[in-house]
């Protein structure tokens, strides 16, 4: 009986250590809020053109800015790193969104900013001045993501 004992100890203590090992992956995503986005047709980001497919916006571990990474679906590729700002996302009650700003028939919808679910707060992308001041005079859509 003793060794049975021991054996389910050995096995309840394996488990909690696996659990606790497991436990930062799994909230990972929290803490750099990676976020997976699929666009029908290309989207403007600073200084690049995404096309159409699936990308993970994450949020890069920095002390003195808010830096995201742009990766593809499986994050074998960096495609883009961006400086954004916090920004307060209105109305979202907490979904992952994007705000696109319509930049007209010759050009891509810009990406003005992101949100990670269950976060009211974004990250809104630097463009450069002329750029901003274009996106600022565009109609802005909000594209919330889940129910």
């Amino acid at each position: 009986m003793k060794k049975v004992a021991v054996v389910r100890n050995f096995v309840t203590v394996t488990f909690l250590l696996a659990f606790l090992i497991a436990l930062p992956v799994v909230r990972a995503d929290e803490r750099n809020q990676a976020t997976l986005f699929t666009f029908s047709q290309p989207v403007q980001i600073p200084g690049y053109v995404l096309p159409a497919g699936t990308y993970v916006f994450e949020l890069v571990n920095s002390f003195n800015h808010e830096i995201v990474r742009i990766s593809n679906a499986d994050r074998t590729n960096v495609i883009a790193v961006i400086q954004a700002v916090p920004t307060m996302q209105k109305g979202l009650s907490g979904k992952a969104a994007i705000i696109l700003a319509e930049r007209g028939a010759s050009q891509p919808e810009a990406i003005v900013a992101w949100s990670y679910p269950g976060s009211v707060q974004g990250h809104q992308f630097l463009y450069s001045k002329q750029v901003r001041e274009e996106v600022a005079k565009d109609k802005q859509d909000t594209i919330v993501f889940g129910h």
